[in-house]
């Protein structure tokens, strides 16, 4: 059977969201998109972990005369977890520092998203990292948890 290009084009675009879904923790928050970032932060600094910027979508779109609910990112990262990574496949920069994504769905539920770490491990074939990445996981899981919680 021989498949035309533009269905095979499909397919994959069919595939790719669901992938990228799959790697990516999601946890519902009880506060704000603005609170809970504002926690994180917090949660961060008091571990000395660098935040690097936080951004606004939704500001951002506004200042260009569109709308968007709310959905702020930070990027944040400790180079003593980084840079292992780092030394075993540089291309991992591409994802480091690490992002945290707060987002306000259709229904007024407030939720927070990151890439999983063992995801950009197996993204950038890093095998020698094992320790780090279930520390990274681990750092990640608990900041959120602080963030989301009352």
């Amino acid at each position: 059977m021989r498949l035309s290009i533009p269905f095979f084009i499909c397919a994959i675009l069919a595939i790719a969201p669901a992938h990228a879904e799959s790697t990516m923790i999601t946890k519902k928050s009880s506060h704000s998109v603005k609170v809970t970032l504002d926690r994180l932060e917090a949660a961060l600094k008091e571990k000395g972990i660098g935040v690097a910027v936080r951004w606004d979508h939704a500001a951002a779109a506004k200042k260009v005369g569109m709308s968007l609910k709310p959905a702020e990112v930070l990027i944040f990262g400790n180079p003593k977890l980084g840079t292992p990574l780092m030394q075993s496949n540089v291309r991992v920069g591409l994802d480091l520092p690490l992002k945290v994504l707060a987002w306000e769905d259709d229904k007024g539920q407030v939720w927070v998203g990151y890439t999983q770490p063992d995801a950009l491990a197996a993204r950038f074939d890093i095998k020698d990292q094992g320790e780090v990445v279930k520390k990274i996981t681990g750092a990640l899981d608990g900041l959120t948890n602080q963030a989301i919680h009352p």
